[in-house]
């Protein structure tokens, strides 16, 4: 009985397999199964396909000519080619997509894009006898008729556009085409470069955070990078003659952000604010890709929130946070809607045990916004306002009574992020000597929100922030006693201004800040890291916490 049993199991599995695969090949060839069905089959694509793409160019002397092609066959990628700063030309490019379902017979899907004067068969080795066809702007295309060819990893499934020689893509499953667009008298305007999607959309997953098994976790604050679309334009570069006097700002600020990241190794960077140079960053997205790509490479957790600058280029706060949301290794959230700014949110590192879900250490995240919304009575930056300090307030006290927290039986910490500094900042006697430099005035706002307090009342042992780029000390405030450290981390962008060699001998030298934190004393030890000079050493370290509490130096 059990022989027959085992016996009929084997001839129905092999019966179900065979049925299966003569269906998967006749979906292939034919398109036999319903769509629910072909699309959770393995080799499919789901999604939308690229069948065609053109450049369309148009002039301001030509009332003819048209940027737009007809909606009903084209979507038009919404970045003007020329930056929107050509006096007459403009240029966009336009993609024809589709739904695999809706392909006709005389659909052809792209499976390769390049750019260049020339045929690759003619241009480049390996080609053989494949055919590419032209369109303007030197692009190329390969295509096919065959059917079911979406469902090849080598279908273009999306495209977009980056800026810049220095252009690199985040995303995963994209590629950016090495050669620029061709454009008519381009002028000073920076490269277009296509970049291409292949296969079906990678689905991100937020990463986790937790202490290490030493029981250390290191975080980098970086803090005003300034960076540009495309090289980016070298203030205050300090020594003046460095490297022959050339300067590429973000090329130099990037290197220096590499060599810190592989010395020091952190468990994740927190950006605290400008790290686009908005007035120089007419494709935002360019921007931000270089940044992250650095990141994502490494596999490091980050977090962002914003300065005044970001949100001065093309994108607004929203639309930042939500691009740097969507890549991998992002920690970054726009936070509730409720609550005024974007970037109002916290991050729980968790303990060392892969086995806990309970939180060690979290980490405060709020949006300073920009500039003052009442210049007559407050002028200069805006200040956190009461809808944030609530946000905080009841989030700190509901994240203790939750069991994350109250199944961790060791001391806990808390730190926060801003980006412009609170007004104690200016309080120069809490400034303490050896921590750093204080060469400008803070720049905090006019109005005070009393922040610190709700920091001081809900266990916050430090904040740090940027902004003011030549400052990077640290001022502990005392009421009477030590209960807050307040640090800056200073500038590390050469987009950014520096120079005060009025003030500081010798230049000021882009920098980033480090914490350590130790959950086994619960301790925080804070040093500071430069790009030029004593770049092998932690300037100014010291210890700013001790057994869970605040301790001077």
């Amino acid at each position: 009985m059990t022989r027959r049993i085992v016996r009929t199991s084997i001839q129905l599995g092999a019966l179900t397999f065979i049925v299966f695969l003569l269906l998967f090949l006749l979906d292939n060839r034919f398109g036999v199964l319903p769509d629910a069905i072909h699309n959770a089959l393995p080799a499919h694509t789901p999604g939308l396909v690229i069948t065609d793409i053109t450049l369309a160019t148009c002039s301001s002397l030509n009332l003819l000519s048209s940027c737009r092609l007809d909606a009903q066959k084209w979507h038009r990628i919404e970045k003007d080619l020329y930056l929107n700063k050509g006096w007459l030309n403009h240029a966009y490019i336009h993609i024809e997509r589709k739904k695999e379902s809706e392909l006709a017979e005389t659909d052809r899907v792209i499976l390769d894009v390049k750019v260049g004067r020339l045929d690759p068969v003619t241009s480049e080795k390996g080609q053989g006898a494949e055919r590419w066809e032209s369109r303007s702007g030197g692009i190329w295309l390969k295509r096919t008729s065959k059917r079911h060819a979406s469902d090849s990893v080598k279908a273009i499934t999306a495209v977009d556009v980056l800026f810049g020689a220095d252009a690199v893509e985040a995303r995963p499953g994209w590629e950016i085409l090495d050669q620029p667009i061709l454009l008519s008298n381009p002028g000073d305007n920076q490269e277009a470069r296509l970049t291409v999607r292949r296969g079906p959309h990678v689905p991100i997953e937020r990463p986790t955070v937790r202490v290490n098994k030493d029981g250390k976790f290191k975080i980098m604050q970086v803090a005003d990078l300034h960076l540009s679309t495309g090289l980016g334009v070298c203030r205050d570069a300090e020594p003046a003659g460095h490297n022959g006097g050339k300067c590429d700002a973000d090329v130099r600020t990037l290197e220096f952000l590499g060599s810190v990241l592989d010395s020091e190794k952190p468990d994740l960077v927190v950006l605290s604010g400008d790290q686009v140079n908005g007035e120089t960053a007419p494709d935002a997205q360019s921007a931000v890709f270089k940044f992250a790509e650095m990141f994502i490479k490494r596999s490091i957790p980050f977090a962002t929130i914003f300065g005044n600058h970001d949100d001065e280029g093309s994108l607004d706060r929203l639309a930042l946070m939500q691009l740097t949301q969507s890549l991998p290794w992002s920690l970054s959230l726009p936070g509730p809607s409720s609550v005024e700014g974007v970037g109002n949110y916290y991050v729980e590192v968790l303990a060392r045990s892969k086995s806990t879900s309970h939180s060690a250490l979290t980490l405060y995240f709020l949006d300073t916004h920009g500039y003052s919304p009442d210049e007559r009575q407050f002028r200069g930056y805006d200040w956190i306002k009461k809808s944030q300090i609530d946000w905080f307030k009841s989030t700190a006290q509901n994240l203790k009574q939750s069991p994350a927290h109250q199944g961790y039986h060791h001391i806990r910490m808390n730190m926060a992020f801003i980006h412009i500094p609170l007004p104690e900042y200016r309080t120069q006697d809490d400034i303490v000597p050896g921590s750093g430099i204080f060469a400008e005035p803070p720049t905090a706002p006019g109005f005070n929100s009393y922040f610190k307090q709700a920091l001081v009342e809900e266990n916050v042992l430090a904040v740090s922030c940027g902004h003011d780029h030549v400052n990077d000390y640290c001022a502990l405030s005392k009421d009477p006693k030590p209960d807050l450290w307040m640090c800056y981390a200073g500038g590390s962008g050469f987009g950014g201004y520096g120079g005060y060699s009025h003030v500081i001998k010798g230049g000021y030298h882009r920098r980033v800040r480090l914490f350590e934190f130790d959950m086994d004393d619960a301790s925080i030890k804070t040093w500071k890291r430069l790009e030029y000079g004593e770049t092998d050493k932690r300037i100014d370290e010291m210890i700013i916490a001790q057994g869970g509490s605040v301790v001077a130096p």
